[in-house]
């Protein structure tokens, strides 16, 4: 039981950690308004090993 118990408060933590994070994620895009359309990622992602991968892409408003 304190292993379960361990285990919870492990992941309650790291949530409230991806919490906090993509707050703060949010705030810095709302005072900046740059970003990467997920088209763009998607983009990105399917050069991924291949012999002309591409760079990740630039962030713009």
């Amino acid at each position: 039981m304190v292993d379960a118990i361990r285990e919870y408060v492990v992941k309650e933590e790291k949530r409230e950690q991806l919490r906090r994070d993509a707050r703060l994620a949010w705030d810095e895009y709302q005072e900046s308004g740059l970003h990467v359309s997920g088209d763009e990622v998607v983009a990105w992602l399917k050069t991924w090993g291949a012999e002309d991968e591409q760079d990740a892409p630039t962030c713009h408003k």
